[in-house]
């Protein structure tokens, strides 16, 4: 068996937007979001999943967003290139997901918490090793709730490292299956423990997919192989345009530092010449101990020019 790639967002999709795959979503937030709790019962897949009709746009189609059986609204995203003002699109998405609730002249209690899932194929946080990372509004320095009607959750895969003989978790498994389905070719009889997993690989076969969705799945891989090595291609001219400018920084600083040391020495050695020529007119007049006090000559320096 061959899977495809759960972590581009096309794949995604696919396997956890399906109105076909609830128990699937189900299994996953129970897992990401409430510690493997069945806190979700429940929930409706909102845009369905459609196969996208613009290649390689990822606006062509919407990432996976539900309503939970208690009112809250997820909206989940696979985010595989690391760009510019990401951190902001996913605050911005969460905002406007809480927003669009409510019609003109609506309650504000009508409002139901939003929580943004956003699943990452690059390290967003790289000061901390945590896996999973959960915000929310909090007083600064207390760090007392102030609301928890918007939460944004992180799933950075880069730090997810358990090999499958270390997988003790069904969150654990979950995690495996996002990261490597796609190097498998066969379900692991651990994970295949867990029925919504089971389930998701078998979604995940890339012969259950039509011919039309293979095209458009190896389109979109491509799409995202080029942006990375065009990402790659910026940093590594950035990095040699960084270095020549310090090479050049560095030939410049050298070049002043040698000249301040020539003159020095050239001054330090005119000063030595002109206390040897005063020397040399004192050599029959005064004693040599006087004269070495004088000019700051050794006494052999000047016994050699006696």
């Amino acid at each position: 068996m061959k899977f495809i790639n759960p972590k581009t967002d096309f794949a995604f999709k696919k396997i956890f937007g399906a109105n076909s795959s609830k128990d699937i979503l189900i299994g996953f937030l129970n897992a990401i979001l409430y510690q493997e709790r069945p806190m979700i019962q429940g929930l409706e897949i909102l845009d369905p999943y459609q196969a996208p009709r613009i290649v390689g746009m990822k606006d062509s189609y919407l990432d996976v967003k539900a309503t939970l059986n208690d009112g809250k609204t997820v909206i989940i995203e696979m985010q595989v290139l690391n760009v510019l003002g990401f951190e902001k699109r996913v605050l911005y998405n969460a905002a406007k997901a809480f927003s669009i609730q409510l019609s003109i002249g609506e309650d504000y209690t009508f409002l139901n918490p939003v929580i943004a899932l956003t699943i990452t194929d690059f390290e967003m946080f790289e000061g901390s090793p945590k896996v999973i990372s959960c915000y929310r509004l909090k007083e600064k320095d207390e760090l007392t709730d102030y609301s928890d009607d918007i939460e944004l959750v992180f799933v950075e895969l880069p730090k997810f490292n358990k090999q499958l003989d270390e997988l003790t978790s069904v969150t654990d498994k979950w995690l495996y299956f996002l990261k490597l389905a796609n190097k498998l070719d066969s379900v692991p009889p651990s994970i295949a423990e867990v029925p919504e997993i089971k389930r998701a690989f078998d979604v995940a076969q890339q012969s259950n997919l039509s011919r039309e969705e293979l095209e458009l799945l190896e389109k979109r891989e491509m799409f995202l192989h080029d942006s990375r090595n065009a990402i790659l291609k910026a940093q590594i001219q950035a990095e040699q345009k960084g270095l020549a400018k310090g090479l050049e920084q560095g030939l410049e600083q050298g070049l002043e530092q040698g000249l301040e040391q020539g003159l020095e020495q050239g001054r330090a050695e005119g000063s030595q010449e002109k206390a040897r020529q005063i020397a040399r007119s004192l050599v029959n007049i005064l004693d040599v101990e006087t004269i070495s006090q004088t000019t700051g000559l050794s006494i052999a320096e000047i016994e050699q020019l006696r």
